[in-house]
């Protein structure tokens, strides 16, 4: 192994962190990296070209100065602000809040060892990190950090089948684009994400729902083994048969709490052409529209090879309703959709195609580089309770309808019985969710629009809807407390969602495998295991 010596000296003396006792030179010497030096006064700054004083000004996180570049002087895989490879990183993300935030550095790691050793040098100098996959959060901060070290895990890109083809091992650089356009080769596919551009990484923590989660559950319900980076600089594989079955649970649907998951295998299943596309319709179709939905939910378990998603929307100067219906068989208009089939339509664009291909046409309702905002709600399936809430998305938008730009996204989807059955395989995953609660409605409001000064009164009218529309469930006892976080705004608590004891359960996990509380501490984006990411008001 080779030996590495991180010589910092003269720029300043740099404190010992007071947090944590752990001995993060000890772990970084056993990958080979010699920090030693690191706190006694005796560093030199080897900045790999870098204007001391010019870095040094950028931040009060002195930590920052020498994680960055210790880890430019490793892998040379770090770029700083005004370099063109930081520009384009920060173009990355999908939402313009995303993109705004201003890492100190951000950095590339080709390997799990290369992430164990940042996340030791962050431990060691206190420098907080944030971890980006497919980078399609919604709110800042995300996996972006403001400040500190965005590692970006576009280089752990593998994907390979298993010598039994029974499971793929796939990289959280990947997008599902990569993914199912490489396993379709060998008509394989995996229970992953329906947009081309979204990441491995934060869709499979956060829970997954797929077109083919009726008939195999949700991408968390589908891996076979985690390769993780701990808090302790560890790198272990995490499945339910081995010595960290608990952890296995709590990477079901915990987020970022525990680990950084840098390989995911992935059950694989049969799968060719498939049928599946989007009709629109006038919105004076609403009323049979939501009386599909309900009868949808109700067949659903005859047909598990369905799936459905209604988004409400306003376009063009007009509200407007876009169903997408997919189906895994190459089998077009399913009885299961006969009740949309009966509806006039505007334009249709169903067909028999590849999974790839629909991913495709979904990216480009997902399009990048606007203000976005997404909020959640889970509801028992009713249609009084629909038509309030479909009344109230428009009433509610109808108040900011003139913001630049505004697209306003109401998606109802079905979390069927079949759905909710698969949550129990391999020990159950963490979401808190039982077959016996279903069907559910899931709300995805899904808002983009362009200038800031239009922030808050978007984000407050997707809170008044939530509101009002929780509220006036609870009155028909209709309300569920589940928040699916791939959807969660960032003033939505969605841990504790979960249910108290599978949330206390999660607690436990997290302090066992990182009594330190680095995951949270120093890795502070998206949603922690005790509060909303940014407070549970917008003002």
């Amino acid at each position: 192994m080779r030996t590495y010596s991180l010589l910092f000296a003269a720029l300043v003396a740099l404190p010992l962190s007071v947090c944590d006792d752990f001995d993060a030179v000890a772990a970084l010497a056993s990958y080979g990296v010699n920090a030693s030096n690191y706190g006694n006064g005796g560093q030199t700054a080897i900045l790999t070209g870098q204007n001391v004083s010019q870095i040094v000004a950028r931040s009060d996180a002195l930590g920052c100065v020498y994680s960055c570049a210790s880890l430019a002087l490793l892998f040379g895989s770090v770029a700083y602000p005004n370099s063109t490879t930081y520009n384009l990183e920060e173009a990355g993300y999908w939402s313009a809040q995303q993109s705004e935030v201003e890492p100190y550095c951000v950095y590339q790691p080709s390997s799990s060892t290369d992430v164990a050793i940042a996340i030791l040098l962050s431990r060691l100098t206190e420098c907080p990190f944030a971890i980006k996959s497919g980078g399609h959060a919604a709110f800042a901060n995300a996996s972006n950090i403001e400040g500190g070290i965005t590692i970006n895990l576009a280089k752990l890109n593998v994907i390979e089948l298993s010598a039994d083809k029974t499971y793929a091992s796939i990289g959280p650089g990947n997008t599902w684009y990569d993914v199912y356009s490489d396993l379709e080769d060998y008509n394989l596919t995996t229970i992953g994400g329906r947009v081309a551009a979204i990441g491995v990484g934060g869709l499979t923590l956060g829970g997954g729902i797929s077109f083919f989660s009726g008939n195999y559950g949700w991408a968390c319900d589908n891996v076979y083994n985690y390769e993780v980076v701990t808090a302790d600089g560890l790198i272990i594989d995490v499945n339910y048969e081995g010595s960290y079955s608990d952890l296995y649970y709590a990477l079901r649907g915990g987020g970022n709490n525990f680990g950084i998951v840098t390989r995911f295998d992935l059950y694989t299943y049969s799968q060719g052409l498939m049928w599946g596309g989007s009709r629109v319709y006038y919105i004076n179709e609403s009323t049979p529209i939501l009386n599909a939905i309900v009868e949808f939910s109700n067949n659903a378990p005859s047909d598990p090879n369905a799936a459905l998603i209604v988004a409400y929307a306003y376009a063009e100067g007009m509200y407007l309703i876009a169903v997408d219906l997919e189906y895994d068989l190459p089998e077009a208009n399913p009885t299961i959709f006969e009740d949309f089939e009966t509806i006039p339509h505007i334009t249709d664009t169903t067909a028999v195609q590849s999974l790839s291909e629909i991913t495709l046409e979904f990216n480009e309702s997902n399009p990048g580089g606007y203000r976005e905002t997404y909020w959640t709600a889970t509801y028992q399936v009713d249609l009084d309770l629909l038509q309030y809430m479909v009344s109230e998305y428009q009433n509610q938008t109808n108040t900011i309808i003139t913001a630049a730009d505004l697209e306003p996204s109401f998606v109802l989807q079905i979390i069927t019985t079949d759905q909710l059955s698969h949550m129990t395989k391999y020990g159950g995953n963490a979401l808190g969710l039982t077959e016996a609660e279903g069907p559910l409605i899931l709300l995805n409001l899904a808002y983009w629009w362009s200038d800031p000064a239009d922030d808050e009164a978007v984000l407050q009218v997707c809170q008044n809807i939530v509101d009002n529309t929780e509220a006036y469930a609870k009155t028909k006892g209709l309300a569920n407390e589940y928040l699916y976080m791939n959807y969660a705004s960032q003033y939505q608590d969605v841990v504790p969602s979960y249910n108290t004891t599978n949330h206390a359960k999660l607690v436990s996990i997290a302090e066992k495998y990182d009594p330190a509380g680095v995951f949270q501490r120093l890795q502070p984006g998206y949603f922690k295991l005790n509060s909303a990411p940014a407070g549970s008001t917008i003002s």
